[in-house]
C-alpha cells in the first residue's frame, strides 16, 4: 500500500471534484489507467492545473521534431525507471 493515497473526487468540493474527474478521465483515456502521480497531485487542484498546463504546452511545442521528443521521453523514462 502506498504511503500517500490518491485523491478521491467524491471527497473533494464540487468544483475540485469535477476537475479531478475530468483529469482522471483524460489520463485514463491517454494511458489506460490513472497513474499514481496524477492521483497524488489531485490533492492540490491548483498544482494539478499547472501540471496539466505544462503537459499541454509540451505536447503542443513545435520547437523540436516529434521523433526527438519521443526519444527524449524514452531516455528519461529509462533513467528514472518509469514503465511509461
Amino acid at each position: 500500500m502506498p504511503r500517500i493515497v490518491g485523491a478521491n473526487p467524491r471527497q473533494q468540493g464540487r468544483l475540485s471534484g469535477l476537475f479531478t474527474r475530468i483529469v482522471y478521465s483524460m489520463a485514463k483515456r491517454k494511458l489506460g489507467k490513472i497513474v499514481a502521480p496524477v492521483q497524488i497531485t489531485a490533492h492540490h487542484p491548483k498544482i494539478l492545473w499547472g501540471y496539466g498546463q505544462m503537459e499541454q504546452s509540451l505536447a503542443g511545442s513545435h520547437l523540436a521534431p516529434s521523433h526527438l521528443k519521443h526519444l527524449a521521453e524514452l531516455r528519461v523514462a529509462t533513467l528514472v525507471g518509469c514503465p511509461f
